[in-house]
């Protein structure tokens, strides 16, 4: 028995095949998805998206979004999405390191917005990062 996985963005299908587990970054924490699978739908985080296919693990960068699952398919709907394998290790380290830096500027202020938008580059950052390492 296999699932059937669709992670699709605003602009492009990310990733349409089967696959074995995924293991989702919901908003409360992560989630492994199996045949069998009892239907639901769920809000996602910022996160890293990992699937088994045969016998390997993969990794997709998500910036948030739903997931519905039903009779042993997976539909995964997110703001944006790459794939771990596409994405510059040296580069999206750099960024998170960047990242890091712009939060560290404004993490003392309060409710701005300033604030928000850097914990969510934050966050996409190290997604990405997070996603260039195939391996759980």
């Amino acid at each position: 028995m296999s699932l059937t996985l669709r992670v699709l963005a605003p602009d492009q299908s990310v990733f349409d095949g089967t696959a074995e587990e995924v293991i989702l970054p919901s908003t409360t924490g992560l989630l492994g998805i199996l045949p069998g699978h009892i239907s639901m739908v769920t809000a996602l985080d910022i996160g890293v998206l990992r699937v088994l296919t045969n016998g390997n693990w993969n990794s997709i960068a998500l910036m948030g979004g739903f997931a519905e699952v039903e009779d042993d398919e997976v539909t995964v709907l997110v703001n944006g999405a790459e794939l771990g394998s596409t994405i510059d290790a040296t580069t999206a380290e750099a960024e998170l390191e960047q990242a890091k830096s712009d939060f560290t500027q404004v993490e003392n202020e309060v409710n701005s917005t300033e604030k928000i938008k850097a914990k969510q580059n934050l966050n996409r950052a190290r997604a990405r990062l997070q996603a260039t390492k195939s391996t759980i």
